[in-house]
């Protein structure tokens, strides 16, 4: 049986990815708290080591955008 072609971000290295690729904040110690409260992406656990999918990744961080907008005042 074939690995499937998925690559798996350890948390520093899925708050790099999405500060770099997205333009948004996030930390590690962040993304260890959102895996406690609720509201992070998705991850699974390769013993104790969470991990996470570019493409979870992507999708939470695309969930975070709001609407676009023409000015603060006035949605679009």
């Amino acid at each position: 049986m074939t690995a499937p072609n998925i690559r798996y971000f350890r948390r520093a290295a899925a708050a790099q990815y999405v500060r770099e690729n997205w333009g948004m904040p996030c930390s590690s110690k962040w993304l260890a708290k959102l895996a406690v409260i609720g509201g992070g992406p998705i991850y699974r656990k390769a013993g104790r080591f969470p991990l996470y999918t570019q493409g979870d990744l992507d999708r939470w961080a695309e969930s975070r955008l709001g609407a676009p907008r023409r000015s603060t005042s006035v949605a679009v």
